[in-house]
């Protein structure tokens, strides 16, 4: 280093050329080589070599600023000397330059020819102390560790590191040769005190460290999957080479052949079909032993296993479509009207659109069975997929092939089973799906169940087009309420009432008591039950809408015979009554015909709904000196609450016409309770009971104990209409009621019910709650004085 360096402390401010520098930071004790072609720039290095070389080195903010003025350049530089000028060719000039102090401008001075600027040298305050002793020793300890990591700074620069001892220089050096941003390059450079300029210098190398070696942990993983994929791809070649060789066929590529061969002679659509070939242009691009060409395989294989063409021919012969339904099913008139106009449609116009089917019924009526019985009277295959707690919308449109074990959705998975573009498709239990975070299956089962959609759908997985719009979709529910309402909306309903005791006597003769003697091996035995017994089960051991239970119960009888038959081995007649079902089956578990015995205050029996088939609804009022309070107990819903204070508005409304003090229920408590109440209990039918009850418990009026009735009742006292009133019938007529008042809106339902059904009960139509009570109420003088006291 020259005199002039170490004499810093003397000098002042002076005048030097500028010389802008770019993506560069030039420290003290410093040499470093330049390429220079701005003019400005090489006036001001002739300006430098005229004098005494001494120039100043500073940094722009902005590299790409052609002509900086003084806001693009830092305060802070290095006044340097020039070592070395070197003119080239081409007018640029490569000059060594020697970092020599620090130093800030005060002001900027541009001319025509050159940059120059005012410069104060910044002078250092010493640094010595034990812990700037301690600082430099972990810098030179982990530029040993950088230097071994870097590929980008010589070795020999340790050992000229390992020989300074001043802060300052070392400081300066150790910056010099570290690769960080220039912003963090100037802001060392702009430290004046060595101690914070080595700390910071610490910070930045230890920082620097931990990426390189991060990058060689990165460098080293990729570098040993490659040269395991090079290893695999060599010994893949070998293989092929000797099974050349030993004159074996290739497989990979007689594979590439087969698909070749089967695209050409399946007849896909014409997107489907360039997208195989799309694919399997890649197959032939990978290594057959590669993941990723299992998934394309696999994607091939199932594009060319659909049926896009093929699909069967339906039977155009209603009689006999017709017989085939009758022999499977008993009753179910509906539905089978609708599957026999489907096919005269078919029959006339040759092609149309599949029609969405949807039956709703409670459980045991033959919903399932009957997709089935449909598809043997078309003559189609016949594909059922249960929807039951399916919560993912994948489940419905496949999972994307990204995905590892990525398949098609149920929908086309089905397709493919039938083998045929126009299976009877039954989507079972499709009240049932439920929603998560994984999305919405009933949402996407919209675009399958539209008419108008379905002949392009598109699954996740195969990504093009399907057409579904000849597959006959038939769905089944128990509770209409539970399908959302845009799905509902492409559904065409079809109720499937509950069976009557008639009708579940001639399913049992006809369906049932033939296949479970064929089940049990009992076939070459004569095995004849009474009519009386299977009422006997019917009404004592099963209470339900469908035959789930009667079967059952049929199933138990016949077990039981099995095992007479191998103990005894000698009797091969059976004759099964009343008795023989009681010893086989049980202690009754259902009461049959049973009714209060006498009229009675404040109870009245209603009629309810469920997802299984029709109940008695027993209503209870009790009225308490108390202040007006109004108690409902008896697990209700919101919806029957809300009945409930319906009718007692109404109740207190008509005070007058039934006899009672104006204030009445200032003085009085009520408390409704519906007994069970365990079993949650809602919806508005209860509404004409609720009245009745409570009009009896005010008026001391009892109510008639054969008598059930089933109606909502609005604040004006209006019966409105009702759901479900076959099942309610039904339940009526178990239970021993011979009267039922129903809705006058509801009387035209009663076109479609048995008429033994409406034989067996006497069925009257209201319209009014005045109505309801003239005819439930019995008049005070026929109370006995037992009732009275009740």
């Amino acid at each position: 280093m020259s005199d002039s360096v170490e004499q810093t402390s003397i000098l002042t401010s002076r005048l030097l050329p500028l010389l802008p520098l770019r993506d560069i930071v030039i420290f003290p004790y410093m040499v470093a080589p330049l390429f220079v072609g701005r003019a400005h720039s090489i006036g001001a290095l002739e300006s430098a070599s005229e004098d005494d070389k001494m120039i100043f080195l500073v940094s722009q903010k902005d590299p790409k600023v052609d002509t900086p003025e003084e806001n693009d350049l830092y305060q802070v530089g290095t006044v340097g000397k020039v070592v070395q000028l070197l003119k080239l060719p081409d007018g640029t000039v490569k000059v060594l330059v020697e970092g020599c102090w620090r130093g800030q401008m005060h002001s900027f001075v541009q001319t025509d020819t050159l940059l120059q600027a005012v410069v104060e040298p910044l002078e250092e305050a010493m640094a010595d102390s034990s812990e700037v002793e301690a600082v430099i020793r972990a810098i030179k300890s982990s530029f040993e560790v950088y230097i071994g990591l870097s590929k980008k700074v010589p070795a020999e620069v340790s050992t000229a590191i390992a020989g300074i001892d001043d802060p300052s220089r070392l400081a300066d050096t150790v910056a010099g040769h570290l690769q960080v941003p220039m912003a963090d390059k100037q802001e060392m450079l702009e430290f004046v005190d060595p101690s914070l300029r080595l700390e910071h210098i610490l910070v930045l190398l230890e920082q620097e460290i931990e990426i390189l070696q991060a990058e060689g942990r990165i460098r080293s993983r990729v570098k040993s999957q490659m040269e395991r994929s090079q290893k695999e791809y060599y010994l893949n070649e070998q293989m092929r080479a000797i099974q050349k060789e030993l004159g074996g066929q290739d497989e990979f590529k007689q594979e590439i052949l087969q698909f070749e061969e089967q695209i050409k002679k399946k007849r896909m659509s014409k997107e489907a079909t360039e997208k195989a070939r799309a694919e399997l242009r890649k197959l032939k691009m990978m290594s057959p032993m590669s993941a990723e060409a299992t998934v394309v395989r696999n994607y091939i294989e199932w594009l060319l296993l659909l049926p896009w063409q093929k699909g069967t021919k339906d039977r155009h012969d209603i009689l006999k479509a017709e017989a085939i339904l009758e022999a499977d099913h008993y009753g179910l008139k509906k539905v089978k009207e609708r599957v026999l106009e489907y096919l005269a449609v078919q029959a006339l116009v040759k092609q149309i659109k599949g029609p969405i089917l949807c039956l709703v019924g409670p459980p045991g009526v033959g919903k399932t069975s009957l997709g089935q019985s449909i598809a043997k009277a078309l003559q189609r295959k016949f594909v059922r997929i249960s929807l039951g707690g399916v919560r993912d919308e994948a489940e419905i449109r496949g999972h994307r092939r990204t995905y590892i074990g990525a398949m098609p959705g149920k929908i086309i998975q089905g397709i493919r089973k039938s083998g045929v573009k126009n299976p009877v498709f039954m989507l079972d239990e499709i009240d049932k799906m439920s929603t998560d975070f994984r999305g919405d299956p009933s949402s996407a089962l919209l675009e399958v169940l539209d008419p108008e959609q379905n002949n392009s759908f598109v699954d996740h997985f195969l990504d093009v087009d399907y057409d579904l719009s000849q597959v006959l979709f038939i769905a089944t529910a128990n509770n209409l309420q539970a399908i959302p309402r845009p799905l509902h909306d492409r559904l065409e309903i079809i109720r499937i009432e509950g069976y009557s005791e008639e009708e579940k006597m001639h399913i049992a003769r006809r369906y049932l008591l033939d296949k479970q003697i064929k089940s049990h091996g009992l076939g070459n035995n004569e095995i004849l039950f009474s009519d009386r017994s299977i009422y006997e089960i019917i009404r004592h051991y099963t209470r339900e809408s469908g035959v789930r239970s009667l079967d059952r119960n049929i199933a138990t009888v016949m077990r039981k015979l099995a095992k007479k038959v191998l103990l005894e081995g000698n009797n091969k007649n059976f004759k099964i009554g009343e008795r023989q079902i009681q010893k086989y089956l049980g202690v009754e578990q259902y009461q049959y015909g049973v009714r209060e015995e006498t009229d009675q205050i404040g109870m009245a029996t209603g009629l309810a709904w469920t997802e299984t088939g029709g109940e008695l609804l027993t209503i209870e009022v009790t009225i308490l000196p108390g202040q007006g309070k109004l108690m409902i107990t008896g697990q209700l819903g919101e919806v029957m609450q809300e009945s409930a204070q319906a009718a007692m508005s109404y109740i207190r409304s008509r005070w007058q016409e039934l006899n009672l003090e104006k204030d009445f229920y200032s003085k009085l408590d009520v408390h409704i309770h519906v007994p069970e109440g365990a079993v949650p209990k809602d919806g508005p039918s209860a509404g004409i009971t609720i009245a009745t009850a409570l009009a009896s418990a005010l008026t001391g009026h009892p109510v008639k104990k054969d008598l059930a009735m089933t109606g909502e009742v609005t604040l004006r006292g209006r019966v409105l209409a009702i759901g479900g009133l076959k099942e309610k019938l039904l339940a009526a007529r178990r239970g021993g009621i011979t009267k039922v008042l129903i809705p006058i809106e509801n009387k035209k339902n009663l076109i479609e019910l048995s008429p033994l059904l409406l034989k067996s009960l006497t069925i009257e139509a209201v319209s009014h709650v005045d109505q309801v009570l003239e005819i439930a109420l019995t008049p005070v003088e026929k109370v006995t004085s037992d009732q009275s006291s009740l």
